[in-house]
């Protein structure tokens, strides 16, 4: 996607002017987005609205944004804060106001409830009372940002009168059963990994009374999620394809998560960025970013698949900014305020740390990742470590940041079928030098 940002010299200069639109492009995926007359590089950027191919654009454009708004891109002076920081943990941070956090956290009890009475269906004691407990301990920790996403994009989307409590409340019980799944990947994930913190707390599978008892746990609240659109969704028109979204979702989530593991089998010189980028698109871009805009697009009416297609064009663009962030705070973050301790070295991950370290190093330096990488060795995790340091990939990385932003700012102007910029300005604003 950014391979120019990638191909960095031993000098550590960026090759700024080569970074074109094709080289963001996802593994995989065409570019075809509509020119924009103008495009603007610097903090503000210009929106322009169509009303053209959604029957709802007009009156959503207007309330978003006049015919041409300056939008000022928070752009803040930064050091490498992650080495040494001081911000809250992970899970203190979300997306959007802490009021709507808490609008959101409020329609839990009633999403447990309406599951608890559907496990009750088929046991009323044993099995739904610990399906209970693994919801309760899962789903809602976390900052909830793919949740509050979807209703982000809702409101975002919708026509004024749409925008009623009621409707707004469906939009939320939306954002928890993709939280649902989210939590059943992570704890999979968890499992798969060996991992022992996840969100500040132990992983579910460390528990004494769960142990890989918590795998089944996982398919119990993946197999809820079914019920819970059904519940909200099941008369409405886009029904049908709200269960395929997820269903996709699913499915290449897993794709991403088999690439993963069997990449952490490979030999390090082996990484590439074309392997690192198509593990990342389909293991954390689609459902992460492309779920929600996609799903809170589908209950505001659009039907358009070259709406569809842009959106996830510019939202995979993000999720692979969002990964190679993880990636980094994965090695140099403070677990304390990530919520999790990094494992990618020890489990041999291809990761952007990884797969740039082997383009810049020496053929010694290769020996040395050969030799320590996948190691479990904290003295071999230490000499990794310490390789990157030696490569500079802590500068490397703030450098790409910077540039990957500014090229996504650019993409998002260029989206030219009445989708509102806004929404992906908001999205990609909220992720750009976060902490955790």
């Amino acid at each position: 996607m950014f391979s120019p940002l990638l191909r960095l010299g031993s000098s550590g200069l960026v090759a700024r002017a080569a970074a074109t639109q094709a080289n963001l492009l996802p593994f995989g995926v065409t570019r075809s987005i509509s020119k924009s007359s103008e495009v603007n590089n610097s903090d503000f950027m210009t929106i322009r609205t169509e009303s053209q191919n959604h029957p709802k654009t007009t009156a959503a454009s207007s309330r978003n944004c006049d015919s041409k708004q300056q939008i000022r891109l928070k752009k803040v002076s930064r050091t490498l804060s992650t080495l040494n920081s001081s911000v809250p943990e992970a899970a203190a941070h979300t997306a959007v106001p802490k009021s709507e956090s808490r609008e959101f956290m409020a329609v839990f009890p009633d999403v447990v409830r309406d599951l608890t009475a559907y496990a009750s269906k088929y046991d009323k004691n044993v099995a739904t009372k610990w399906f209970v407990k693994a919801l309760q301990y899962n789903v809602p920790q976390g900052k909830k940002n793919r949740g509050l996403a979807c209703v982000l994009a809702y409101r975002m989307l919708a026509r004024p009168e749409e925008l009623t409590p009621e409707n707004i409340r469906r939009a939320q019980y939306l954002g928890w059963a993709i939280e649902m799944l989210h939590s059943m990947f992570l704890i999979m994930d968890d499992v798969m990994d060996g991992s022992v913190t996840r969100r500040g707390q132990p992983c579910w599978h460390t528990l004494d009374d769960v142990k890989l008892a918590g795998v089944n746990d996982g398919i119990m609240i993946e197999a809820a999620i079914s019920n819970l659109i059904k519940i909200q969704y099941g008369n409405e028109p886009y029904y049908p394809r709200l269960l395929e979204l997820f269903n996709d979702m699913k499915f290449i989530t897993t794709i991403g998560q088999s690439l993963d593991l069997r990449s952490a089998k490979l030999d390090v010189t082996d990484y590439t960025m074309d392997l690192y980028k198509s593990i990342v698109f389909h293991k954390t871009a689609y459902y992460t970013f492309y779920l929600p805009v996609a799903a809170a697009m589908h209950l505001t009416g659009y039907t358009d698949p070259e709406m569809f297609r842009q959106a996830k064009t510019i939202l995979l663009e993000i999720g692979q900014f969002y990964q190679t962030q993880d990636d980094f705070f994965d090695c140099f973050g403070d677990p304390a305020v990530i919520g999790k301790v990094g494992t990618d070295i020890a489990e041999g991950k291809c990761s952007w740390l990884a797969v740039v370290a082997m383009q810049r190093a020496t053929e010694e330096q290769k020996e040395i990742m050969k030799a320590c990488y996948g190691s479990t060795d904290p003295e071999n995790i230490a000499r990794v470590k310490k390789l990157y340091e030696q490569l500079g990939l802590p500068t490397t990385y703030s450098i790409y940041e910077e540039e990957s932003y500014n090229m996504i700012k650019t993409h998002i102007q260029q989206i030219s079928r009445g989708l509102p910029h806004e929404l992906f300005f908001k999205i990609m604003e909220k992720i750009y030098r976060r902490e955790a």
